[in-house]
């Protein structure tokens, strides 16, 4: 009974808006915005009152009700905000799809496109011009439908600037489902929208969508070309070697180049080993890091000396001792005595300049048992930044033996690490109930 008059009056307190926005014809639109923000200011239990403004004919309304239902931020306004992506003005389903993703994203609002002050042609550019690398936790899941309409979105937005956007929003959502309208979209005239359905790509990293972005290595627009080399070797898109073999060889500049050596060192291929051992001495660090990459990832015996010699050259550059350090610890050298490869790369963790890359290559070496094992006895002597990122790193192995050394990460007397550490673990123990 008690549950029934809180009810009651619930609704007693909504009735008023309900019956203003049920009869609004003599009202302006100033007023009918002023009922709708005033709605805004309330709970979720008011967001059917503001779906039903989504349908009007009046732009300035449909786009005052996204505003209100994205302000009161609840996983209840998903349904409203699905439906306004729908909408055939591009504004409302900009405003929608930042909505969606700052459900999942708190806080994304504020930087999304939709938080521009004015949406001129000159911001939009510059704003889409800006690669963006967040991304939802792994373990997030985002429903089924969220992923459809930012897929619908992106195949049929109202312009190319609403189409980026939701593409922009499938890969922080890692949005799998949106996969096949990616690949569609990177067919697309605008090097914009291409660019964002890459990087999409990337973050979600479906190894199928390798072979449809192919083509791509060989495209006019430099910027284009990049991405989709570095997509094609993030998702190991084996297929694809002979068109990154041919961006290799016909490059127009050294950028390009530079990438297609680091996408055809991502892949490992074999067959590939002459090309590595073409580039291995050369003067440019990102080309020779990239040769000693792939030379790791072969993993030949025979490559060991030529690699040692790279790690121990002390006219080299950082990138390139970090790159030889990977390929040696990758060859089997797991051992963690001092100048060693793997504690060398767990040193630069801690290395602003180089953190990012020792991350990556540490990430991909704890694949393995024997590295994750090695990882552990470095924990005791290891800095802050140092336990943070193994954290992540042992996070993305989704390894059950990583589980007792994040476990005891999560009692560590630093409240970072010992987040970190417990974000970590359920990451892996939610990857093995999957």
């Amino acid at each position: 009974m008690a549950l029934r008059l809180v009810r009651l009056a619930g609704w007693a307190v909504l009735i008023p808006f309900i019956t203003r926005a049920q009869n609004q014809e003599g009202y302006t639109t100033k007023q009918r915005i002023e009922t709708i923000r005033n709605l805004g200011k309330r709970d979720y239990t008011v967001i059917p009152t503001l779906a039903g403004y989504l349908g009007d004919q009046d732009r300035e309304i449909r786009i005052e009700a996204v505003n209100a239902i994205v302000r009161i931020d609840t996983e209840h306004s998903l349904d409203a905000l699905i439906q306004a992506t729908h909408d055939k003005d591009a504004e409302v389903q900009i405003k929608a799809t930042d909505g969606i993703v700052n459900a999942y994203l708190p806080g994304y609002v504020k930087s999304g496109l939709s938080g521009s002050v004015t949406r001129s042609v000159r911001q939009v550019k510059s704003y889409f011009s800006n690669r963006n690398d967040q991304v939802v936790e792994q373990g997030v899941i985002v429903r089924p439908d969220v992923a459809e309409a930012l897929a619908e979105e992106i195949g049929g937005g109202a312009d190319i600037d609403a189409r980026s956007n939701a593409a922009r929003a499938a890969g922080i959502l890692r949005a799998q489902p949106a996969v096949p309208a990616l690949i569609n979209a990177t067919h697309s005239r605008d090097s914009q929208m291409i660019s964002e359905c890459l990087v999409a790509l990337q973050k979600i990293h479906d190894p199928s969508a390798g072979p449809g972005i192919s083509f791509l290595a060989g495209d006019l627009d430099e910027r284009v070309q990049i991405a989709a080399l570095e997509t094609i070797g993030m998702l190991r898109s084996l297929s694809s070697a002979p068109n990154v073999r041919s961006a290799l060889e016909h490059g127009r500049d050294a950028k390009v180049r530079r990438a297609a050596l680091e996408s055809l060192a991502m892949l490992g291929i074999p067959g590939n080993r002459p090309v590595f051992q073409k580039w291995v001495q050369s003067s440019d660090p990102e080309m020779r890091a990239a040769a000693l990459e792939g030379l790791g990832r072969i993993r030949e015996p025979e490559d060991y000396p030529v690699i040692e010699a790279a790690y121990n050259d002390s006219d080299a550059d950082s990138r390139v001792h970090l790159a030889a350090a990977f390929a040696l610890a990758s060859e089997g050298k797991m051992d963690t005595s001092e100048f060693s490869p793997l504690p060398y790369l767990f040193e630069n963790l801690d290395n602003r300049k180089n953190s990012t890359i020792a991350t990556a290559y540490l990430t991909e070496l704890a694949r393995r048992q024997g590295t994750r094992a090695a990882l552990a006895k470095l924990i005791p002597e290891a800095m802050k930044d140092q336990k943070i990122a193994l954290c992540s790193i042992l996070a993305q192995s989704h390894a059950p033996d990583a589980v007792p050394v994040l476990t005891s990460l999560t009692k560590d007397i630093d409240p970072d690490v010992a987040f970190a550490a417990s974000r970590a673990l359920r990451t892996v123990q939610t990857h093995g109930v999957s």
